[in-house]
């Protein structure tokens, strides 16, 4: 179970996170050292929620974005969140994407996005932060910003991991810096798991390719070299964790002919949560039972890389109560 568990302060931050998923958000004030009276979150990703709640059975639990106003949560001190960046993602512009990116306020994202602002207009926090996808359309970025009345800043969160995860933050905290670079590099986090090393065959041996941040081969023979067939460098950063198939798009090479595929371990290492945070998941009648490797890859790509956040909520100017 993850640090601060068991804390229940009197006295520390009322907070508000919509989207919540596995609540990387409340890892990071804990990791920022900022205490919490109250965590409000508002989730529907059953598995997500299942290891929030194994991790922080005091948060409460609230429900769908779409079935409230927020006016409850009025004076709340922090209110955060990502609305789901798929809608406006990069991936979406490839050619084998169902579902195209959406480059105008008349999509699903938009309307998420209005939930945030929703909250953050009945709610009157004290402070707000939004994160979103680095590739969205400029029609996005620049209507996000008119709506909350800030212009974004942009942190890649190779600066604090192992990953490349550039990410725009929209947030009245002030005189947020960037952070300075830890030099976290793909080693780092790698665990020792001989079930999961592997080694080239033909179709690697004849296709390979080196390029500057991994090898590169065509397991289909069509000259194709997608993104899942590629093999990362030891010594340099992580392609950003995505929110599915992970194990097949980040495998790392060791040298010679062998390679490893991934575990969830070094998923959670990218994203800075703490060791094995998403391995087990509590049900609402406080059954715990393992979460399913799939589900907790899914999970962590959906999350956020918990250094960053709090870098930037560590900037907070609140009461020395607030601190703990």
């Amino acid at each position: 179970m993850t640090e601060n568990k068991e804390k229940n302060n009197s006295q520390g931050l009322r907070v508000l996170s919509l989207f919540d998923g596995i609540s990387c958000g409340r890892v990071a004030l804990d990791r920022a050292n900022i205490s919490v009276s109250e965590y409000n979150a508002f989730e529907i990703e059953e598995n997500a929620i299942k290891i929030s709640r194994y991790n922080y059975p005091d948060i409460k639990r609230c429900g769908d974005v779409y079935s409230t106003d927020f006016k409850e949560f009025d004076g709340v001190d922090l209110l955060m969140g990502g609305s789901p960046c798929q809608f406006w993602s990069k991936a979406k512009c490839n050619k084998t994407a169902k579902l195209k990116r959406e480059i105008d306020t008349d999509g699903e994202g938009w309307k998420l996005f209005q939930k945030f602002v929703e909250a953050k207009n009945n709610t009157n926090p004290k402070y707000f932060l939004y994160e979103n996808n680095y590739g969205m359309a400029d029609e996005i970025q620049d209507a996000i910003s008119e709506e909350l009345g800030i212009q974004p800043i942009m942190i890649d969160s190779q600066l604090l991991s192992a990953q490349r995860r550039k990410r725009l933050y929209w947030t009245n905290i002030q005189n947020i810096t960037l952070p300075d670079d830890k030099g976290l590099l793909v080693k780092d986090v790698i665990c020792d798991d001989p079930d999961l090393v592997k080694y080239f065959d033909d179709r690697i041996r004849n296709t390979m390719i080196k390029c500057e941040n991994y090898i590169k081969y065509d397991l289909g023979g069509k000259g194709h070299y997608s993104q899942q067939d590629r093999l990362y460098f030891l010594d340099k950063k992580a392609p950003t964790v995505p929110r599915c198939r992970t194990e097949t798009k980040f495998n790392v090479w060791l040298g010679g002919e062998k390679y490893k595929k991934t575990c969830p371990l070094e998923i959670e290492r990218l994203q800075t949560l703490p060791d094995n945070y998403t391995e087990f998941g509590m049900d609402e009648s406080s059954n715990v039972k393992s979460m399913p490797k799939t589900r907790r890859f899914e999970a962590i790509g959906n999350g956020w890389t918990v250094d960053v956040i709090a870098h930037i909520l560590s900037f907070m100017k609140l009461m020395h109560l607030f601190v703990v």
